[in-house]
């Protein structure tokens, strides 16, 4: 299933404008392409990983992080994109920091790059 690409510019702006809400859209959809481009049936979909981190009152938000480094290492590796192997140690390192913004920006420069790979619809998807 390809993947839109997402200006992470305008994202980031639109996740500020609208107080967040646009942030959770992001997080959903961001969950949702991981999932998708990195094979994993098993994951939870990102309307349930939303709904996990809102319960938990964030924790599963850490586990969320280093779960996406984990996929965004495995869909790189899958197609051959050069990756370090610890993208996972890296965002849960930045959520740990607060820094959840900066996963975002990182997952989706991830996704964008990926979805060149296996002809993803373009710089659609805001």
């Amino acid at each position: 299933m390809p993947i839109n690409q997402r200006n992470i510019g305008v994202s980031v702006i639109l996740s500020i404008v609208t107080c967040g809400i646009y942030g959770l859209y992001w997080f959903i959809v961001l969950t949702d392409d991981t999932k998708n481009v990195s094979q994993d049936v098993q994951g939870a979909s990102g309307g349930v990983a939303l709904l996990l981190t809102l319960v938990t009152c964030g924790i599963y938000g850490y586990y969320w992080a280093y779960k996406q480094g984990e996929r965004i290492d495995q869909a790189k590796a899958m197609r051959g994109i050069p990756t370090n192997g610890n993208s996972n140690i890296l965002y849960l390192v930045l959520q740990i920091f607060g820094l959840g913004i900066v996963n975002y920006i990182l997952i989706q420069d991830s996704l964008n790059k990926i979805s060149l790979t296996q002809g993803g619809n373009g710089p659609m998807g805001y």
